[in-house]
């Protein structure tokens, strides 16, 4: 019996032993998915934390309920441990560790080379390396074969390797790790059929490609259609608010056409692990054979920019009340990357508190999901959402629009909203609510009175409403 055969026999029997390396957000739905279809299952991670924490039954992870852990771990099919000693003891190895992008923009594979590292200290004869961590194409057969081959065995024929990449949608309930279609590719035919073999014992649906470099490709293209579709209603939004239209609603209106448009919405900005990283990383590969990803780059750019213009939303609303920035009270409602999660990597109200912090503003958050906030301009910690709270703030900014807020109360209370998601169209208050583009809506915004202004060149008084006809003022000249 080939090693092939004899590995393919475990995987089809339920007798091959599974190890996933990172209990991160995709790590560890994976290993509670194959301890739940039967697998000895391995969780690795360097964090002794997480380790205890699995091994006892429980989970830091939103998407998979401590109830599921716990019962894997009573049958005695799920275990959890820091000693990458045992990988040599698995039969198949899933890598889950984060790639995220160095502050050059780059690629970060520091993550990946340390995994390859441990694993390759154990390697032997009959093993399956499948790795899902999020990267650029050519990094399954252009890094890892070659420093898994080092010690002289062979991919296909000794050691089979592959790429599957991650399909995670924090906080989706109807779209889990084990009903989302699994891409696959290997780098030989063998070792594509042995990864197929060994999804399929878990996963409804798997789509086998032709080589590792088309599955690499795959996930980037699902990501950067996402991203570049957002850019392009994120700067419809700036272009419906230079003309003083509500933007949903005209996205609701484009929606209603049953052929040639898929509805996206814009908002604060990208946040999360994919949206915000995996274009990059197909404009770095790229770059290297002098190639510029110019419409991946403008709408990376677009979408970047979005939390500043958040912010100059803000700055109009107060300045509509004759207040600045500087010494205002501002209450974000909301700092996870998305509704219903405590995810905040990448999430763009990490820079609207940045930049509101800039301008002198004192800010302070509401977030059920997010207990703490750990900055470099000084830590936050979710403060309760009460009447009181929401009468002192000069701004309540809607962030992270979460079901469990109780936005009756905010509309009740808030003098002045800024809703960034749309989550509040079609409902009214007693203050001013501005939308993410557009006039405001749901309540009354102080009209000011013409202030005087003075024409440097004449020394004259002129007032406010002739001002635009003598100078005429971009974006760009604002402070």
């Amino acid at each position: 019996m080939t090693r092939r055969e004899a590995l393919q026999e475990k995987i089809e029997s339920g007798t091959a032993r599974v190890g996933v390396l990172g209990l991160g957000y995709v790590g560890l739905p994976v290993v509670t998915a194959f301890a739940g279809a039967g697998f000895r299952t391995l969780g690795f991670d360097i964090d002794e934390q997480v380790v205890r924490r699995v091994r006892g039954g429980g989970s830091h992870i939103g998407d998979v309920a401590p109830e599921t852990v716990a019962a894997a771990v009573e049958t005695g099919l799920l275990d959890a441990t820091d000693d990458f000693g045992r990988l040599g003891d698995m039969d198949a190895i899933v890598i889950c560790v984060p790639t995220p992008l160095a502050k050059t923009g780059d690629p970060d594979v520091s993550h990946i080379l340390d995994a390859l590292e441990r694993i390759g200290s154990g390697l032997r004869a009959g093993q399956l390396i499948v790795l899902q961590s999020t990267t650029y194409p050519g990094t399954t057969r252009e890094l890892l074969q070659p420093e898994l081959e080092r010690g002289g065995l062979l991919a296909g024929e000794d050691f089979f390797l592959a790429f599957s990449p991650e399909r995670v949608d924090p906080g989706n309930p109807t779209y889990s790790f084990t009903n989302t279609a699994k891409v696959v590719g290997g780098v030989t035919e063998a070792c594509g059929d042995l990864a197929v073999a060994l999804y399929e014992q878990v996963v409804d649906e798997v789509v086998r490609v032709s080589s590792p470099e088309a599955a690499e490709l795959t996930k980037l293209l699902e990501n950067t259609f996402r991203a570049v579709n957002i850019g392009l209603v994120n700067e419809m939004a700036v272009i419906a608010d230079r003309l003083e239209i509500d933007i949903a609603e005209v996205v609701e209106a484009a929606a209603t056409k049953p052929y040639g448009f898929m509805r996206f919405t814009p908002g604060p900005g990208l946040g999360g692990h994919c949206l915000p990283i995996d274009p990059h990383y197909l404009a770095w590969k790229m770059r290297t054979l002098q190639y510029r990803t110019r419409f991946i780059e403008l709408a990376a750019e677009v979408n970047a920019e979005m939390p500043r213009y958040v912010v100059d939303r803000i700055a109009l609303a107060l300045n509509r009340r004759r207040l600045p920035i500087n010494g205002s009270h501002v209450l974000l409602l909301g700092v996870a990357y998305k509704p219903d999660v405590g995810d905040v990597r990448e999430s763009p109200a990490l820079d609207i508190i940045e930049l509101l912090r800039r301008h002198g503003a004192e800010v302070a958050y509401h977030d059920p999901f997010v207990p703490r906030l750990a900055l470099e301009g000084g830590d936050l910690e979710s403060r309760p959402l009460d009447g009181t709270r929401l009468e002192a703030a000069d701004a309540v900014v809607l962030v992270t629009d979460h079901r469990q807020v109780d936005y009756d109360l905010v509309l009740r209370k808030a003098s002045l909203i800024i809703d960034t998601r749309n989550g509040l169209r079609g409902r009214s208050g007693s203050g001013a609510l501005y939308p993410l583009a557009g006039p405001s809506r749901g309540g009354s915004a102080p009209d000011l009175e013409p202030v005087p202004g003075t024409d440097e060149a004449g020394r004259e008084s002129v007032p406010l409403d002739d001002l635009p006809r003598r100078y005429r003022v971009s974006a760009g000249d604002q402070p």
